[in-house]
């Protein structure tokens, strides 16, 4: 099999995964906005590509966003991974923007406001935190307001599935393990 057919099939798994399904909110205000956000977001994914191709919207971030927590551990194949998280609750988020060499974003939606969302890259690095969801708060989501890491919750779901750096104190760009400034356990 060529490394393109490979690809492909990559690809069609990956389709066929579960979306995240948003929670249905108990406010009026909040119910209009899952109404819109339920007949918008099969359009997204072209929207999003589209205005950043056409440079209407630009990323407030290049490269990867923060929260790195770790890479997939040798002898957990990506797939099995990504299976993990599916069966504990996670769903594609289609919604999100695309970081530098992500394979897939998932998420958990704790409610309508908030969600648990991890990014996995196809050099296996895991990256995740905790956010406003953007279909209640758009504009506070785009600015990253309300972020929270959420580590240790995130590194006691995944086990010994993944390998957990080891400077949590890292953000920004200064996490990036190709920098050589991340130390993984050995």
């Amino acid at each position: 099999m060529s490394s393109k057919s490979g690809h492909s099939l990559e690809k069609k798994w990956v389709r066929k995964l579960p979306r995240s399904k948003m929670v249905y909110p108990s406010s009026f205000k909040d119910r209009i906005k899952y109404i819109f956000w339920r007949l918008y977001t099969p359009a997204h994914p072209i929207v999003r590509n589209t205005t950043v191709a056409l440079r209407v919207v630009k990323p407030i971030h290049k490269g990867r966003q923060d929260y790195l927590l770790g890479i997939i551990a040798p002898g957990v194949e990506t797939k099995d991974f990504i299976s993990f998280l599916t069966e504990k609750g996670y769903g594609k988020h289609s919604v999100a923007l695309k970081d530098e060499g992500e394979l897939i974003s998932l998420r958990y939606l704790d409610n309508f406001v908030y969600q648990y969302h991890i990014r996995i890259f196809k050099d296996r690095e895991v990256r995740g935190h905790y956010e406003y969801t953007p279909e209640c708060y758009p504009i506070a989501h785009w600015f990253k307001r309300g972020v929270e890491a959420r580590r240790e919750e995130f590194l006691e779901l995944f086990g010994e599935m993944i390998i957990p750096f080891k400077n949590p104190d890292l953000d920004g760009d200064d996490n990036n393990p190709q920098d050589g400034n991340v130390i993984f356990p050995d």
